[in-house]
């Protein structure tokens, strides 16, 4: 067993399992996907910890437990189509695309959406598109979508991208936090007659998506 099958192995025992991490789709999948070849070579040696790690400016592959927890929330099934929403170098829509249906995985930084689509063609999964696309205009193109995801924390879900969902639809994010040491809340969210209903699952850490920031409030 290679060094990274041992880290694999032990991501999914010593993190996930012990998490609530209960279906078991997820839980083969990501003891098989190669989460070393989504980050840079000097950071394949932390490929596995449980804490999000930097793959660009300001960007991140937020944390293994945190990725899999929104994942099992959508109850994903092979005839789902997805949006995700901030592909980065693609570790999270290679996993959806494993357990879903059609996969359209944007990101607006060049290197990186080059660097998912290489690593996501290599590992031959067919049924996930990276598109490079500004992120908060998501991607009406294939809209609607039973299933939208986002790649980091966002402070609000523009109505652009909650428009994109379909009816009873479900959309995943952690919202707020990552600032300060203050945790956010991974929620699921469902699309029911054109509002978003809301039911927060757990609090995570996990790093900003660009671009999500509230507006500020006017001041007199």
């Amino acid at each position: 067993m290679s060094e990274f099958e041992t880290a694999r192995r032990n991501m999914v025992d010593g993190q996930l399992r012990p998490n609530r991490v209960t279906d078991d789709r997820i839980l083969d999948v990501m003891g098989e996907l190669p989460r070393e070849m989504f980050v840079g070579k000097s950071k394949q040696g932390i490929a596995y910890v449980d804490e999000d790690i930097e793959i660009g400016e300001g960007r991140y592959l937020a944390e293994p437990v945190v990725v899999a927890r929104l994942v099992q929330a959508l109850e994903l099934t092979r005839s789902d189509s997805v949006l995700v929403i901030g592909a980065g170098t693609g570790y999270d829509a290679a996993l959806i695309g494993r357990l879903s249906g059609p996969v359209v995985a944007i990101e607006s930084d060049s290197v990186l959406a080059d660097q998912a689509s290489m690593v996501i063609n290599h590992l031959g999964i067919d049924n996930v598109a990276v598109v490079e696309a500004d992120l908060r205009g998501g991607y009406a193109e294939q809209a609607p979508y039973d299933v939208i995801y986002f790649g980091g924390s966002v402070d609000e879900i523009p109505d652009s991208i909650a428009g994109q969902l379909a009816p009873e639809g479900r959309l995943a994010a952690v919202l707020g936090g990552a600032e300060n040491g203050i945790l956010g809340r991974a929620c699921l969210m469902t699309a029911i007659g054109g509002n978003l209903s809301r039911r927060a699952i757990f609090d995570a850490g996990t790093r900003p998506l660009p671009g999500f920031e509230k507006a500020p409030a006017f001041v007199f």
